[in-house]
């Protein structure tokens, strides 16, 4: 559908590993890598997650954005609109879908990396508060997704020639699940698409679970694999409205794809940005080296994340 295709590029080969990374990348993997191997308890994954709460407030703050918590109402599952202020009419709007493996974490967790892309897009977010496994597993998370883009096109009247959909980790899968119910549903499509990070596989089939289970600073191979049990529930993770990476992805729009060379969910990102090649669709995928998973949660202290941020709204300015 769309002629011109970026090569998969590698951010390694032209840039040095920041100190910053480094450590951050010590920190995380000091944090993260003593639960890999536990037993999930999804209850205690919400409790832990956003921690610590006041460094994330203020990651929020000093973006300048503001942020604004809105309960459901025709059709919007409840969630938070993040804003650039007095940004123009015709500013871009993500429709931003938060991760969290789909069993935790929420529109405030997220503030900071969403406040992050409405500053430099000058424009709207709207974070969706989807409902998470395995109180409600597939596919509860994809028809809220599903219900905040029509409460964009329909109740905010927002051009869909304005809207990105964008998602990190399973948000980022749960992107690309919208963008295929939406073709099919032959809805008008959005503008693009932006993943960082994807889970796109729940069938967990990704040679670089094993291959990078001990190189990822935050998860093992086997983390996902447990974790996929709670959305997949009874279902078929080949279902393409689950794993996208099983899906015919003619139509969509463009797509940018931002991950890890070494987090566990390399493959994911890798797979099906060449799915989406092989349908013809624009994609753009970079894989970044030494830097945990969702690094762009990290951009008021990594360069690697400020310049995957900064490579974003490229896109996204392009896009709209």
């Amino acid at each position: 559908m769309y002629a011109r295709v970026k090569p998969m590029s590698t951010v390694s080969s032209t840039t040095p590993i920041s100190w910053q990374s480094r450590l951050v990348h010590l920190l995380v993997r000091a944090r993260m890598r003593p639960h890999a191997y536990a037993p999930i308890n999804p209850a205690l994954v919400r409790m832990l997650m956003g921690r610590p709460r006041a460094a994330r407030r203020w990651m929020a703050r000093v973006t300048g954005a503001t942020a604004q918590l809105r309960a459901a109402q025709q059709g919007w599952p409840g969630g938070e609109i993040v804003s650039w202020p007095g940004h123009p009419a015709d500013a871009p709007v993500l429709l931003y879908l938060h991760g969290g493996g789909f069993i935790a974490c929420s529109p405030e967790t997220h503030r900071p990396l969403v406040s992050s892309l409405v500053r430099r897009i000058r424009g709207r977010a709207f974070v969706p508060r989807y409902r998470l496994a395995p109180e409600f597993p597939f596919p509860a998370a994809l028809d809220d997704a599903k219900a905040a883009y029509r409460y964009l096109l329909d109740v905010e009247r927002i051009a869909p020639a304005k809207i990105v959909i964008a998602g990190d980790s399973a948000g980022g899968g749960l992107a690309l699940s919208l963008a295929l119910a939406i073709r099919d549903a032959q809805w008008p499509t959005p503008a693009g698409i932006v993943a960082f990070s994807p889970w796109t596989d729940l069938a967990a089939t990704g040679g670089s679970l094993d291959e990078n289970s001990e190189r990822c600073a935050m998860f093992a191979g086997d983390t996902i694999r447990r974790a996929a049990r709670f959305y997949v529930g009874d279902g078929d993770p080949t279902s393409p409205l689950m794993s996208p990476l099983y899906g015919d992805f003619r139509g969509l729009p463009p797509m940018l794809v931002h991950a890890s060379e070494d987090e566990v969910l390399r493959d994911d990102a890798i797979r099906v940005a060449e799915t989406a090649r092989r349908a013809g669709v624009e994609v753009e995928l970079q894989l970044w080296p030494h830097v945990p998973h969702v690094w762009q949660f990290f951009a008021g202290v990594l360069p690697e994340a400020r310049a995957s941020l900064d490579a974003t709204t490229r896109f996204v300015l392009a896009q709209t």
